[in-house]
């Protein structure tokens, strides 16, 4: 297992190379950011378990309100990238 700052070397190395590191049950994944994106908001939200079902189970952590604020905030953007993309393709 990694020091925390090893930890942190690995994430910031990566997203140099353009990579997004994400942790989940089976450990950390590293995918390359354009990729990653290519996902419907629903997915990336839940690889990064900031989708709104994993938020609402950690309302112990005073952590949630901004998870939850972060969210709505990339459905908001997110929505309207996709409402400016479909205006251009008109």
């Amino acid at each position: 297992m990694e020091t925390k700052e090893e930890l942190k070397k690995l994430i910031l190395d990566a997203w140099k190379d353009g990579y997004v590191v994400f942790a989940s049950i089976e450990g950390l994944h590293r995918q390359k950011l354009e990729e990653f994106t290519k996902q419907p908001l629903d997915g990336m939200l839940y690889d990064i378990n900031r989708d709104t079902g994993t938020i609402s189970t950690f309302l112990d952590d005073p952590k949630w309100i901004n998870d939850f604020a972060l969210t709505k905030l990339l459905e908001y953007y997110y929505n309207k990238c996709k409402e400016y993309e479909k205006s251009k393709t008109k």
